[in-house]
């Protein structure tokens, strides 16, 4: 066997290896790259699942980052157990051709109570005062301690939120290169989302992406070096490109217009009645996924979203078959929007109306994915004084709405979820093997025995 690291950073494209990313394009011309083919929605939960399973979403149950769990009838966004994701996982795969196999999941999604050797996710503590202090879950349990002494908590707030930048992809980094050395694994996967931020925040075409390339190269560029110094084989994968949008599609509002969605008024605010809505749509960047509650109302549901300037096509049954999405976890019917276009989960109709949860960051509590909280509210004319106040409150025992976020969904300036027209601008597959570099653009749905045949190719 071969020890083989997977680097997995999010958002990284054909078009964006060149001067920016020595360590990158490097790698490129020493083994091999092609343009990866991903998967509908091309989301971070249901493309990193393709690529460990080998299978289409239809057949892992891997819809989305969020979906309606039917049985519970409440949408729910990045649940974090394994035990909902089905088909063999390629850390099986491999324990099956040999027993002395091992694997280290270092922050790809579904990390608990999964069979990999060695796992390590986010996972906050919650207090009941309301805090929430950044931590991370790790398997075996002695291992959080471990890296939390050695390289300090785990920074939750630079991984997702208006404070991010490259100081927990770091951080996800060093814990690559301290479980390697203290672990050996045959296979070690590792998650760099830095891309991720302003590639949404400001687009694609941004000078400072740029900057932001040579950051994350870097990081790479250690994990490369290392690793190949111990003569480990190096892939490198992304799970969508990132392009430019300039049209937030608010589809629950026009559904609200239409008098499907249903609401119920707490405190003077609005909150989604999921239960008795006729049908909503569950957003999720590019993709929605709309459920329809009376079989007989899909037909008018589905030429209602076609109506709406900025979807690109509406999926019905034959439609979701024909991407692999025909699940029992998927909506009814499933929305792709234009290449220009995203949508939000935003049902309200007044801001002051909104949910309490809609100006925080809180990716379990919205009905819906939202890139918005990636910024701080530009009308807080000293925004670093508003977050201390709210902080210091909390630090007192005082509760207080961390309420920050705006709610302005034309400050997105990039998205992903439906296939990039151009491959350039879509995922990428790197390798550092020559010979087992591809000829051809690579399948999301072959990732899995490409990784495999690292492992035990010769």
């Amino acid at each position: 066997m071969h020890e083989t690291l997977v680097l997995n950073i999010v958002g990284l494209t054909p078009r964006m290896i060149g001067p920016n990313t020595p360590n990158l394009s490097s790698l490129a011309r020493r083994g091999g790259m092609q343009p990866l083919e991903t998967v509908t929605p091309a989301v971070t939960c249901t493309a990193q699942t393709s690529m460990l399973t080998g299978l289409l979403p239809r057949d892992h149950g891997i819809v989305a980052n969020g979906w309606l769990f039917r049985d519970l009838y409440e949408i729910l966004f990045w649940r974090q157990s394994n035990r909902l994701v089905a088909g063999e996982r390629v850390w099986d795969a491999g324990k099956r051709r040999d027993p002395s196999f091992t694997c280290a999941n270092l922050f790809w999604w579904y990390n608990i109570a999964a069979s990999a050797d060695i796992g390590v996710t986010p996972r906050p503590m919650y207090p009941a005062d309301g805090r929430k202090i950044p931590d991370c879950y790790a398997s075996p349990q002695s291992l959080r301690d471990e890296l939390t002494e050695r390289l300090g908590r785990f920074p939750l707030f630079t991984f997702w939120g208006p404070a991010t930048d490259i100081s927990s992809t770091r951080w996800i980094a060093d814990c690559a290169l301290h479980v390697r050395a203290t672990r050996r694994p045959t296979l070690t996967l590792v998650y760099l989302p830095h891309l991720d931020y302003n590639l949404q925040r400001v687009g694609p075409d941004h000078p400072d992406i740029s900057a932001d390339l040579r950051e994350v190269d870097a990081v790479a560029g250690r994990l490369i070096e290392a690793a190949e110094a111990d003569g480990a084989r190096v892939v490198v994968v992304s799970e969508y490109g990132i392009t430019p949008v300039t049209t937030p599609v608010h589809l629950n509002r026009h559904l609200r217009d239409a008098g499907l969605l249903a609401l119920r008024v707490e405190l003077d605010r609005e909150y989604l009645d999921a239960p008795q809505c006729r049908a909503f749509a569950v957003a999720d960047h590019q993709i929605a996924h709309v459920y329809v509650a009376d079989a007989a109302d899909i037909g008018r549901v589905k030429s209602i979203l076609e109506g709406i300037d900025g979807v690109e096509q509406v999926l019905d049954a034959e439609g979701k078959a024909r991407f692999g999405l025909d699940h029992p976890r998927s909506g009814e019917l499933v929305a792709i929007a234009r290449a220009d276009a995203w949508f939000t989960y935003y049902y309200w109709l007044d801001d002051a109306k909104a949910p309490d949860y809609a100006r925080t960051v809180d990716i379990h509590r919205k009905p819906g994915f939202d890139p918005v909280e990636l910024f701080v509210d530009p009308a807080l004319r000293v925004p670093k004084a508003a977050i201390g106040w709210r902080l210091a409150k909390r630090k007192l025992g005082f509760r207080s709405l961390l309420d920050v976020i705006p709610l302005d969904a034309t400050l997105v300036k990039g998205s992903h979820g439906r296939i990039t027209d151009d491959p350039r601008d879509g995922p990428v597959f790197m390798t550092s093997a020559p010979h087992l570099a591809p000829e051809r653009p690579v399948s999301a749905l072959s990732v899995k025995d490409a990784i495999l045949e690292h492992v035990f190719g010769t």
